[in-house]
């Protein structure tokens, strides 16, 4: 019985996730790499596109390009063939002493990191609170709550009329009997998902509150907002570091993956609610701009009221265990996630942020500037001096702080071939270098794992200092709260001719790449390199 529920769970989500923006596929708005997993997702939309003379992908479905790639599949769908998927992972780490075989190394890492993980999330979910009727509520989650959707939910804010203090990481937003459904709760089934109560590791804090309604929340005016937009609810982890705040963007686009049973699934006409009182502020708060069209709200916005929500989403999140991308347990070995791929396209395609024409053939190199009282590089100007002289680079020295527009960042990190910086947050910029792209991690402060681990994930190249006896700390370092030694709390000088060989190998490597090579073969005297399939 359960489910034949779940089909009519999916059914009305699917009707009512959003009605179409106009023109055929005018609304769709991705790479034109991920046109032909999205159209073999809904084919009936294809092949409407490919009749419509007034549909934007017309011409991109008839290319020849298109046609090679036609039985592309992201990797989650059922039937999608291991040789289908998009950006197939590797594994050139040996497996011995990890797993029993190299397919068991390149399943775990599909699993842990990639699409597997979006899979699993779909494969694991199951209805919490049953529809009965079609304008009944519903309620579905994914295992440990981590994932949930439902429609036509009420959540009662009217007490935070009353709380004065701040409210960020909290557990107790809701109480018993202030989120609900009309629909036949599955409660054994929802306590026994109540294994990761932690603000950041799941839903449980708030779902654990679900109670049944005696009658459907909007059609009996219990609701004094309706929601009517397609809506994520999110909690995210630090707002001002790159590194924690773009763990909560690639999480909410594999929720949208996760979420992906309409057309309108990549849509911007939707609504998004942080779960804290403070209003949002970021440096990159451009990047919510490929995810909605609309202002952020908090919970402020509906502090005293009861809300209803249509159709709402609460996506992963950036804490969970083993999650992504900050608990991701990476078996050794394996590289280029494809999810972690798509993610980067897809952020870059939104933002307008394009391969630029370049007039020679030097190598990009950008020196990543730390304005902070730690980890700064005291004889930066120095190490820059001493490779700008090299005819074979273009070197730029640069900060990334308040003062240039994230969007102008990431224009810059997208055409550098070589990144360079210190250990920190700015270095997540890795996740939009080009496919031949090395990081340069100028020193890890002893923590080896965070930034390789993550260049990893995108699948391009990492290196850092290799030589410690050529690397100069300004102080011993102690950690200011603590009083204990920590290599992060001091600045750092570094030999400069141990600094060009390892720059050297940077370059190699991006020379040899064979997407380099394609790339400079390709460049033309046109003002950008257009997206391909």
């Amino acid at each position: 019985m359960s489910g034949v529920w779940f089909l009519a769970v999916t059914i009305v989500v699917v009707l009512a996730w959003g009605p179409q923006e106009g023109a055929c596929g005018s609304y769709v708005d991705l790479p034109k790499a991920h046109l032909p997993m999205y159209f073999r997702r809904f084919p009936a939309l294809e092949k409407q596109c490919a009749e419509d003379e007034q549909c934007p992908y017309r011409s991109v479905i008839a290319s020849e390009s298109y046609q090679q790639h036609k039985n592309g599949c992201w990797g989650y769908e059922d039937g999608c063939t291991e040789k289908e998927r998009y950006v197939n992972h590797t594994c050139p780490g040996s497996h011995v002493g990890y797993v029993k075989s190299k397919q068991a190394q390149l399943d775990t890492f599909y699993s842990q990191a990639d699409f597997g993980f979006i899979r699993d999330q779909i494969r694991e979910t199951h209805i919490m609170c049953e529809p009965q009727f079609p304008h009944d509520s519903s309620l579905e989650c994914s295992k440990y709550l981590r994932f949930c959707r439902g429609r036509n939910l009420m959540i009662n804010f009217t007490d935070l009329a009353q709380r004065t203090e701040p409210l960020r990481y909290k557990m107790d937003v809701l109480s018993q009997g202030q989120i609900g459904g009309h629909c036949r709760l599955h409660e054994e089934r929802l306590q026994d998902e109540l294994q990761h109560i932690s603000p950041l590791q799941s839903w449980g804090p708030e779902l654990r509150f679900f109670e049944r309604l005696e009658q459907p929340p909007i059609q009996t005016g219990l609701c004094d907002v309706v929601i009517e937009k397609p809506a994520f609810i999110m909690k995210i982890d630090a707002a001002i570091n790159m590194y924690h705040h773009f763990c909560d963007f690639l999480n909410l686009y594999g929720s949208l993956h996760a979420n992906l049973s309409h057309p309108d699934g990549f849509t911007t006409d939707t609504q998004v609610l942080i779960w804290e009182s403070f209003r949002y502020i970021s440096p990159f708060a451009d990047t919510f701009k490929v995810f909605t069209r609309h202002p952020i709200a908090d919970l402020k916005t509906y502090a005293g009221k009861v809300v209803c929500f249509r159709n709402v989403v609460l996506p992963l999140l950036p804490r969970m265990i083993f999650g992504l991308y900050y608990n991701t347990p990476i078996i050794h070995g394996c590289e280029n996630s494809g999810l972690f791929h798509a993610f980067s396209e897809h952020v870059l395609h939104r933002m307008r942020i394009r391969l630029m024409k370049r007039p020679d053939r030097r190598l990009r190199i950008t020196f990543l500037s730390r304005q902070t009282r730690y980890r700064r590089v005291l004889n930066e100007n120095e190490l820059v001096a001493s490779i700008s002289d090299n005819p074979d680079y273009s070197v730029q020295l640069v900060t990334y702080g308040h003062e240039m527009s994230f969007a102008e960042q990431l224009k810059i990190t997208r055409n550098t071939d070589i990144f360079i910086g210190m250990h920190g947050a700015g270095l997540t910029h890795l996740l939009f270098l080009p496919k031949w792209g090395t990081l340069f991690e100028l020193y890890h402060c002893e923590d080896p794992n965070c930034y390789r681990d993550l260049a990893r994930l995108r699948g391009v190249h990492y290196l850092s200092w290799e030589r410690d006896n050529l690397v100069y700390p300004e102080g011993e370092g102690r950690h200011p709260e603590r009083n204990e030694r920590h290599a992060k709390f001091t600045n750092y000088a570094f030999e400069v001719s141990e600094f060009q060989r390892l720059v050297a190998k940077a370059a190699e490597h991006v020379r040899q790449h064979t997407e380099y090579r394609r790339f400079v073969a390709k460049n033309t005297p046109e003002q950008t390199i257009k997206d391909e399939l």
